[in-house]
């Protein structure tokens, strides 16, 4: 049996993967901050449920040892955990702006850190990075999710050279909208009522987003979940895999019609 460590696995796609390879012959360590708080997961055999803040990097080293420990070895590892941020730049207060690099780029580096030499003692792993179809096209108020998202495509399109020399692959996913909580937390969203220029864009980019979630067809984070177990299971040298219709057309339409096409489309849907 093949081992996967999982970080953010307390719910959304995190936890819908870890179902899913579980459910596969995986064993899996599902890692969060609160594991005292999971119940559904601590039932299954070939779950190990550990606590890691991919901000503490003690807790990453403590959760990738107990894998080890328990499991014999640890085979690839899905860098999950994230947080979304919704609102216009100038509202962003520095402690906001560092969190979501601490989490985003700073977290999954972390990991990388971590499991890196565990993977070059066995002279191979998979180490899958959960990126968006945000970290390839933009869409308003998401300014600090797109820049954490641009960071991750770019350190996991360069980290693929090198770890290719120590035969150790490396995944992008690629997801449109999910039908999960994340983003959707009033956390989440950031507005400062003193910026009262903003307050008509805002409003109609916010009435505009909201008309067209009710009308797409939002991925099922199970759906994801498949994809994340296609990467980890092809043996192919696949960099990116992108789920669901909405992603795929917004990239096809940048790498097809360039810069002025995609800006033109989304300024038409939400602005």
């Amino acid at each position: 049996m093949k081992t996967i460590l999982i970080t953010g696995s307390s719910s959304g796609i995190g936890k819908a993967a870890a179902f899913y390879f579980a459910q596969r012959n995986w064993n899996v360590v599902a890692t969060m901050r609160s594991p005292e708080k999971e119940s559904d997961l601590t039932v299954l055999g070939n779950v190990l449920v550990t606590r890691l803040d991919v901000e503490d990097k003690e807790s990453i080293q403590e959760s990738v040892d107990q894998g080890i420990n328990h499991f014999g070895k640890i085979d690839a590892v899905l860098n999950n955990a994230a947080l979304g941020a919704r609102g216009i730049f100038e509202a962003a207060d520095d402690e906001r702006i560092r969190s979501v690099f601490e989490v985003n780029v700073f977290g999954v580096m972390n990991v990388a850190k971590a499991i890196l030499p565990h993977f070059r003692r066995n002279n191979g792993g998979i180490m899958i990075n959960m990126s968006s179809m945000g970290g390839r096209i933009t869409l308003p108020n998401l300014s600090l999710y797109h820049a954490s998202k641009f960071a991750i495509e770019g350190f996991t399109e360069a980290l693929y050279y090198e770890l290719n020399s120590q035969n150790i692959k490396v995944k992008l996913i690629e997801p449109g909208a999910v039908d999960s909580d994340f983003g959707r937390r009033p956390s989440e969203y950031h507005y400062d009522e003193t910026l009262a220029d903003y307050k008509e864009y805002t409003d109609r980019v916010n009435q505009a987003s909201l008309k067209m979630l009710g009308t797409s067809q939002m991925i099922p984070p199970e759906k994801v979940a498949e994809v994340v177990f296609q990467a980890a299971s092809d043996q192919s040298s696949q960099l990116r895999y992108i789920v669901g219709e909405d992603a795929k057309a917004l990239i096809h339409l940048r790498e097809t019609g360039g810069d002025r096409a995609l800006i033109t489309q989304i300024s038409q849907m939400l602005c």
